[in-house]
């Protein structure tokens, strides 16, 4: 049986360095938002030839958009696909937009292969309501636990310890994208949103699976400390978690690589997501439990508090 609980401390560290350098990409850079929240117009299209991007860009300036931005995405076949975004405009703007690159470069297509237009008022309303989602989910969630586990001590803490594993892995899917956008120019539109409430659903259903068999345990043996019983438990459901993560992994890599670019973000969201919701279920949440119920957080505080109200010695 592995001592996974004794060696809690080394999987909290692990957590902070891994989520240190999306915090700090979200204080410096923020995210890279798609129009489904700021609004615009977003045009993508193939071109003969390859042009560089600000060839693209300047025949989409001479046509009065001088505002619009062009990135380059790669398909797994090599294919390179020009995204355009400007102000929201009208469907005829786009074919005069779309006629003068192709009269400029030509293209392997006959249309565009994406326009999306989005207002901006939609685009608030959107982040308002992603933000709402996120945190109607939390809150809900803890709710529940700590009804469905009103049968134990304490059962409010298991639903404290569920929610601090699903903010982890969605601040977690937030800062690499924080990072992904800087670096690949990876937007979050509204699949992103999709795909972060399914890796919250998958986190918390996870994370119960092994709480409840703490609370089948804590029943059957009344006498062992609670960190044996906890422990014991995460080994018992182990090899589930193990394998139903890798199975969602083998399928989505799967889709990563052989499914379409137009859903290749929305599924690397959820394998992010699903590698971490299955790390942070063993890891963290029952860890954070054990380390609650020993009082930890309190020693510590303590420690803190005690230290920083020593005297200091003044040199004579």
């Amino acid at each position: 049986m592995f001592n996974i609980i004794g060696r809690r401390s080394w999987y909290f560290i692990f957590s902070t360095l891994i989520i240190i350098p999306g915090t700090l990409a979200l204080v410096l850079f923020g995210l890279r938002l798609g129009i489904d929240f700021t609004g615009g117009s977003l045009l993508e299209v193939r071109l003969n030839g390859d042009p560089a991007p600000d060839q693209v860009q300047s025949v989409v300036a001479a046509r009065g958009y001088r505002e619009a931005g062009v990135v380059t995405t790669t398909d797994p076949a090599g294919r390179v696909s020009y995204l355009i975004r400007m102000r929201t405009i009208e469907t005829g703007a786009m074919r005069e937009v779309w006629g003068a690159l192709n009269t400029q470069f030509g293209s392997p297509s006959t249309e565009p292969d994406r326009f999306e237009s989005v207002g901006p008022a939609v685009g608030r309303e959107t982040a308002r309501g992603a933000i709402f989602a996120v945190g109607a989910a939390s809150v809900t969630i803890l709710l529940y636990l700590w009804y469905a586990f009103r049968q134990v001590p304490k059962p409010w803490r298991y639903g404290a310890c569920a929610v601090f594993a699903l903010v982890h892995d969605a601040f977690l899917v937030l800062g690499l994208w924080a990072i992904f956008g800087r670096v690949l120019g990876l937007e979050v539109d509204a699949l992103f949103v999709t795909a972060l409430l399914t890796v919250v659903g998958f986190s918390v259903h996870d994370t119960i699976v092994v709480f409840d068999r703490v609370r089948e345990n804590v029943g059957r043996f009344p006498g062992e400390t609670f960190e044996r019983v906890v422990n014991f438990s995460v080994n018992q459901t182990l090899d589930r978690s193990l394998i139903t993560g890798l199975t969602s992994m083998f399928t989505l890599t799967a889709l990563l690589f052989l499914g379409g670019p137009t859903i290749r973000n929305f599924v690397l969201v959820l394998l992010v997501g699903l590698i971490s919701g299955t790390y942070s279920s063993i890891f963290n949440a029952s860890c954070l439990l054990v380390t609650w119920e020993n009082g930890d957080f309190g020693r510590l505080w303590r420690r803190v508090i005690g230290r920083g109200a020593e005297p200091v010695a003044v040199p004579a």
